[in-house]
């Protein structure tokens, strides 16, 4: 049996500062073909190479994967800011015209961290720079040494860092089978304002949206703020995630490629 296709947006990112590529996590594509049992396919998030009808002729979901790149603040009406860069509008301009097609199409997409932050700006959401400059807000950035420098650990950089809880009978507290889970966190970004049609299943301890839906949608369309695609072969949260994910490719890979 052919296993779905899954497009893993990709992302830019400099050689030496001067060769231009696209980028994707490894853990991304392993995450797909291991746990959703699909087939990864890398693709460009840069609108004037990637079609996006041509694009969802040839996969049966799509993963908005992280990126250290922020979304740019034009997309939802604030000034841009030295301070918050690096950003990536290519990526921009292809994700968030790309979320608009899936869920009017019912394709199958799942978005992590970043790719949450963009399926809220689609919707007309807002995100706030610096979630942890927020009153009463943790530090959800990467965990870092007292010298400033990242741990060389990148199972302490992964690790489980909060709870979030989980909307009583929503999407992911049936997904997962219980109304709090505990996750990861390696985020400056963060959701502000819900779009209109962002539907909040899952709030972290200090207040942080970290799961979302979105309403009405006729596929899978679902967001997490967290890394879930780092150990989806280990920990049961993102295993059943990326699972899901894989189930749903399956129902709706036949029903979205004849539209």
């Amino acid at each position: 049996m052919t296993r779905p296709v899954v497009g893993v947006i990709g992302n830019a990112h400099f050689v030496d500062n001067r060769f231009a590529v696209q980028l994707v996590g490894e853990r991304n594509l392993r995450a797909v073909a291991d746990v959703a049992n699909a087939l990864p396919l890398m693709f460009a998030g840069v609108p004037d190479i990637t079609d996006v009808g041509e694009l969802l002729g040839a996969v049966d979901g799509i993963l908005l994967t992280g990126a250290r790149a922020n979304v740019h603040p034009a997309r939802f009406r604030v000034e841009p800011h030295p301070g918050h860069e690096p950003y990536d509008e290519g990526r921009d301009a292809m994700a968030l015209a790309l979320i608009e097609v899936c869920v009017a199409k019912g394709v199958p997409i799942l978005g992590i961290c970043r790719g949450f932050q963009e399926m809220n700006v689609a919707f007309g959401g807002s995100l706030h720079p610096e979630i942890r400059e927020l009153p009463g807000r943790m530090n959800h950035r990467m965990f870092r040494l007292e010298t400033g420098e990242i741990h060389p650990d990148p199972n302490v950089v992964f690790g489980d860092r909060h709870d979030v809880t989980l909307v009583r009978g929503g999407a992911f507290a049936r997904l997962f089978g219980r109304e709090t889970i505990r996750v990861n966190s390696l985020h400056g970004q963060g959701i502000l304002e819900p779009g209109g049609r962002v539907l909040v299943e899952g709030v972290a301890e200090d207040g942080t949206i970290e799961a979302i839906r979105i309403a009405e949608a006729p596929g899978f369309a679902l967001g997490v703020q967290w890394h879930a695609e780092y150990d989806a072969h280990s920990n049961p949260v993102n295993r059943a995630l990326f699972e899901a994910f894989g189930a749903a490719l399956i129902e709706a890979g036949g029903r979205c490629r004849e539209s």
